[in-house]
């Protein structure tokens, strides 16, 4: 949207007789040189207002787009579900942890227990390859 009045040729070339007549050939020049830094000066504010005007409006997108993301975060479904998950699982946790605790001293209970005379030859047959020794071998 533009402010000013778009001027054709024929507007100009009437503004510029205007001038010419009210202003007289000597001083034209200086009004023109004066008329087009007040027209650069009138861009150059106008920019800056529709810059500024642009940075708040960046600024207050972003301000929005900020306080969504920390909505999210906050409602974050995944970490809801997690949460009730870590919860419903703990006790069963807990007591996995204790059935692992004591199956872990019973191993350590028949590891460190002495080894018998019975149970050191029930190995050495389960060990060797051979057929037991009361048996004959048969051809």
């Amino acid at each position: 949207m533009n402010l000013l009045p778009q001027f054709g040729f024929a507007e100009l070339m009437l503004i510029a007789i205007v001038a010419l007549i009210v202003v007289g050939p000597k001083d034209l020049p200086k009004l023109m040189r004066s008329a087009g830094q007040f027209v650069a000066k009138a861009r150059r504010m106008a920019g800056e207002f529709t810059s500024a005007f642009d940075q708040m409006a960046r600024e207050s997108e972003m301000d929005e787009l900020r306080q969504e993301i920390e909505a999210l975060k906050k409602d974050n479904v995944f970490t809801k579900t997690k949460q009730e998950l870590d919860e419903s699982l703990a006790p069963l946790k807990d007591e996995l942890g204790k059935e692992a605790g004591a199956m872990t001293e019973a191993i350590d209970k028949v590891e460190s227990a002495p080894e018998t005379g019975a149970e050191s030859g029930a190995e050495s047959e389960v060990e060797s390859d051979g057929p037991p020794a009361d048996e004959p071998v048969k051809s």
